[in-house]
């Protein structure tokens, strides 16, 4: 499998047009066959939202589904390879991000330079 998994600030800029997101990006964006978030990224937004620290859309699922956007689920294979890389990032939610991308050979859209390091294919926000 391969395809574009979107971190979760570049899902937050695309589903609110967001301004950072270049007409490049969002080129590549919508010319995507396959557009994927892991499934921390919607936890990790509620979270953020929970606390007050973050804005999202009341209705997240509805717009990942209105999108095309699909949730990938956390594998055991996805948990052991973000245990087990090195300490460049340290949010967990990030190294599942990275994890999964490399287990399924995926392309991170992402502004997080770090992703980068643990040799994972990026498209630079």
């Amino acid at each position: 499998m391969s395809g574009l998994l979107l971190d979760s600030n570049v899902l937050l800029w695309w589903l609110e047009g967001n301004p950072r997101l270049t007409a490049d990006v969002l080129s590549q964006l919508t010319h995507e066959p396959l557009l994927m978030v892991s499934i921390v990224s919607p936890w990790e937004l509620w979270i953020k939202s929970a606390s007050g620290r973050l804005t999202i859309p009341d209705d997240l699922e509805h717009q990942l589904s209105a999108n095309s956007i699909a949730a990938l689920p956390i594998t055991v294979q996805d948990a052991r390879l973000a245990a087990h890389l090195p300490p460049l990032h340290r949010d967990p939610f990030d190294r599942m991000i990275i994890a999964q991308a490399l287990n399924r050979g995926a392309t991170v859209a992402t502004s997080d330079r770090v992703f980068g390091d643990y040799g994972v294919s990026v498209l630079g926000i």
